[in-house]
């Protein structure tokens, strides 16, 4: 087998004189020195902390290194955990999976008489004191040193999986089905803070990256956005993520250098910037910071004017693997309308997508839409007596079924019945809100916590668009590619997606060099075929840009012009790349 050169650690590496202090020895050291600098006589530290930090740790930390004379918790300043609940209850609501975009903001979270006491005890004191916890430069909003102590979602997760951390304001770590701590962040304490660190991120002295607990990292908050400054001008791509589930295959194990003694691998989230983690390199010390913060920073200039106007500072594209080969089906599923995901959930757009199969074996097949002659009240009494403990549901007697192939391209409009069948290697390129799937059917399995895995039958059967059969979807949903142009080694192609979504998908076929141009629109792009490509500036406003088969990555609107050849062992072969962006006219 050929040498794999997938690159699961990619890196921006940032330009400049950017000090990193690595480990908490040496975190204190460059604190303490910058209170000294200040020569006060009373000096406070702030250290905010997104949700999924390791608080008692860190904090622990902190106050071993720093000796503070005075620290303040943010917790100990906000309402009763009685009180937050009864807050969130309608955002968070009853449901194990979903709930509604919180429109709370991180003040609806403190006690104004606790906030104003600690306020007046800090002004009391002398020496340095150290406030912690979200919210820290809100309950006290003019301290001297800020430092802001964030985390990747996709690792904050894995800690809610493990039972290590709680959600905003309460105590509730040991809750013994850890997706209700995912569904309160996601749905409440994501939003909350989020909205606060827009606020913070030019105001940070310091980031301090815990992402790995063994080591934590503290660079200057003007090096953190010089790195994002710098990978707007650039391609790049943000750390991919790799989980296992119920119907994992084996594929991504070969060809995304992954460890051969796991049991499967389901999902590669590898453009999810809301989740995923940019990685950026100062020197030879590798710093994490979550993705979205990007997007935070700039957003006119990573996704263009128009796409900004559309979805504001939120990332709409997103592109993910889903792994079947050697594994099993997916759950038979339906995404939401637009109308009913606001109605709903507080979303703005909903999760239109498509399959686009990068490798498919013999025999594979895709789900997608209806038979011909559907009753509707047919199958939606066979999927709830299936799921009440009866006969299996039979998915093909009501769902269409489609054979596949290597580059097939399979569209999925919201509303649209659909999952993939084992044997696919499927590109993934939809809009972002990747939560709201409405399972129907998973095949009679658990999870892969020995858990039955939600099923949504009542929100699906309000969303399922029936008119979507046979030859309706043959027609629209099926392979709709034609070429758009083509010149001298090259030829580009439409792939989709269905004019009811916003993305629009382009491939590119070449053995030579092929001119590109975002015209300030953010594009998102995946090598499906040729071992390696390089992407260059006909300007050298960047330096060149290796991308291996199946890498994933993002060209900033603002970069404009740019090429893509054959490169390394891909020379003299074809190669082909997936292009989404989002539609502005």
């Amino acid at each position: 087998m050929k040498e794999i050169k997938f690159n699961t650690l990619p890196c921006v590496e940032v330009k400049g004189n950017f000090q990193v202090s690595q480990g908490w020895e040496a975190i204190s050291k460059q604190i303490l020195a910058d209170i000294a600098k200040r020569n006060k006589k009373t000096t406070t530290v702030a250290v905010e902390y997104y949700q999924g930090v390791l608080e008692e740790n860190v904090t622990e930390a902190l106050v071993n290194g720093l000796k503070p004379n005075l620290v303040i918790n943010t917790r100990n300043l906000m309402w009763s955990e009685q009180k937050i609940k009864a807050m969130i209850y309608p955002d968070v609501t009853d449901d194990r999976i979903f709930g509604y975009m919180t429109r709370l903001t991180i003040d609806a979270f403190f006690d104004p008489e606790k906030v104003e006491a600690a306020r007046k005890e800090i002004a009391a004191a002398t020496g340095h004191v150290l406030i912690v916890g979200s919210g820290a430069a809100f309950a006290y909003t003019t301290p001297d040193i800020l430092v802001y102590a964030d985390m990747a979602r996709w690792e904050a997760q894995l800690r809610m999986r493990t039972h290590e951390v709680d959600n905003l304001g309460v105590k509730n770590r040991d809750t013994a089905d850890w997706m209700l701590l995912y569904k309160q962040g996601f749905f409440v304490d994501w939003r909350v803070l989020d909205r606060w660190k827009k606020k913070l991120m030019r105001r940070w002295d310091y980031m301090l990256d815990t992402n790995n607990r063994h080591e934590a990292k503290l660079v200057s908050g003007k090096g953190i956005l010089a790195g994002m400054e710098q990978s707007l001008t650039r391609p790049f791509s943000v750390v991919p993520f790799f989980d296992p589930g119920p119907w994992g295959g084996q594929w991504m194990k070969e060809y995304c250098n992954l460890d051969k003694e796991k049991e499967n691998y389901a999902w590669c989230f590898n453009c999810v910037p809301e989740e995923n983690s940019l990685l950026l390199k100062f020197g030879d010390v590798v710093v994490e910071t979550p993705s979205i913060n990007l997007v935070f920073y700039k957003p006119v200039e990573l996704m263009g004017a128009a796409v900004y106007g559309r979805f504001g500072d939120e990332f709409p594209i997103r592109f993910d693997f889903l792994d079947t080969i050697g594994g099993g089906n997916l759950s038979l599923q339906v995404h939401p309308t637009t109308e009913y995901i606001q109605e709903k959930f507080g979303m703005h757009y909903t999760q239109d997508e498509s399959y686009y199969m990068l490798k498919a074996v013999p025999g594979a097949k895709v789900y997608l839409g209806l038979k011909e002659g559907i009753k509707p009240e047919e199958m939606i009494a066979d999927l709830e007596t299936a799921q009440a403990g009866g006969a299996a549901f039979d998915a093909e007697k009501h769902a269409g079924v489609w054979p596949v192939k290597t580059h097939d391209h399979f569209l999925i409009p919201a509303g649209t019945v659909h999952c993939s069948g084992a044997g696919s290697m499927v590109l993934e390129i939809s809009a972002t809100p990747y939560i709201f799937t409405f399972k129907m059917w998973d095949w009679g399995r658990m999870g892969i916590d020995g858990k039955p895995r939600a099923i949504n039958i009542e929100h699906g059967k309000q969303v399922i668009n029936w008119s979507r059969t046979t030859e309706w979807t043959r027609k629209n949903l099926v392979n709709a590619i034609e070429v758009v142009t083509e010149g001298d080694g090259w030829v580009e192609e439409r792939t989709g997606l269905h004019e009811r979504e916003f993305i629009e998908t382009r491939r590119h076929w070449f053995t030579k060099e092929v001119a590109m141009n975002t015209k300030d629109n953010v594009h998102v792009i995946c090598l499906v075929e040729g071992d390696e490509i390089i992407i260059e500036s006909p300007t050298n406003a960047f330096e060149p840009f290796e991308v291996h088969y199946a890498e994933t990555f993002i060209v900033p609107a603002g970069v404009g012009a740019y090429t893509m050849r054959p490169y390394g062992n891909s020379i003299g072969q074809k190669c082909g790349t997936m292009l989404g962006f989002v539609r502005t006219k």
